[in-house]
């Protein structure tokens, strides 16, 4: 099993200092979608896709608080689809995705990849499909108006170091499960791969700085408050993300924990990979 660190879109808006906790406040930060490429068996697997190639030709997709208030920035070379083919892989060699969630910074190239089966936290479905009120602001119909494959995934299932767990693509030699972390919003889980080095889980929207992992925990003020403001359950997501801490200080031997936005993690990662003769 081969995994790949891509980065499928970026976020740069003011206040870097704010938002990296580095650099100065007029400067543009930068929030990046960390996806994963998994060559598995006779396929490809995606951990979320990012912007896709219709965000790049058409930002409006993915609405106007991402483009002015975040700077999103789809482009074409960052998508999924794009980076795969860097690696010498086709789009049709992707057979199923699993999302974290479905913001649209996570499902935007979900229609890049219109043969794959898209896995998903039933909870999290729902929300997209039939938004609440308050929830209707941050899903984008666009995102799947081309009929995505859904495969809905109910709670339950064994036991994941103390957490709840569903376990999928049972058609696989490596062991990937969907651990329910709900809180950013309704059905949000992390995806647990295992493979000979231990478990990679990726924890989505769970966390946005790796400092949020350590005990006590810290956050740069701009993360902080966007997390509070768009959790759909606050008190969810913050006694998950406790949750989180204690399994890193108990288990961090056997559990590589990464999360979605955090661009100085991803860069740590992607320079091991090229170290280590990978993509």
């Amino acid at each position: 099993m081969r995994i790949h660190h891509l980065n499928c879109g970026s976020f740069c808006p003011h206040g870097r200092r704010l938002v990296n906790g580095e650099g100065g406040f007029l400067e543009r930060g930068l929030i990046v979608c960390h996806c994963l490429a998994i060559e598995a068996g006779d396929g490809v697997v995606l951990v979320d896709t990012g912007f896709g190639t219709k965000d790049a030709h058409d930002p409006g997709r993915l609405g106007a608080a991402s483009r002015w208030l975040m700077n999103a920035r789809p482009e074409i070379a960052t998508t999924a689809r794009e980076q795969l083919a860097a690696l010498g892989l086709d789009a049709g060699d992707v057979r199923h995705i699993v999302a974290t969630h479905l913001d649209p910074d996570h499902t935007g190239g979900l229609a890049d990849f219109p043969e794959a089966e898209v896995h998903v936290f039933a909870p999290e479905l729902e929300a997209a499909l039939n938004p609440g009120l308050r929830e209707k602001p941050r899903y984008r119909a666009a995102h799947w108006n081309h009929d995505p494959r859904w495969v809905r995934h109910e709670s339950g299932g064994d036991r994941w170091f103390g957490f709840e767990s569903v376990r999928i693509l049972p058609g696989l030699d490596e062991e990937i499960a969907l651990v329910p972390l709900a809180g950013h919003t309704r059905g949000h889980t992390a995806i647990a791969i295992s493979s000979d080095d231990g478990w990679l889980m990726h924890c989505g929207d769970a966390f946005f700085d790796y400092r949020e992992l350590r005990t006590p925990p810290s956050c740069p003020p701009m993360l902080r408050f966007f997390q509070n403001m768009t959790a759909i359950d606050n008190a969810a997501r913050k006694a998950n993300q406790e949750r989180l801490r204690e399994l890193a200080s108990r288990h961090g031997n056997e559990i590589d924990m990464l999360c979605s936005h955090d661009p100085h993690d991803l860069k740590r990662r992607q320079e091991s990979a090229v170290g280590a003769g990978a993509a």
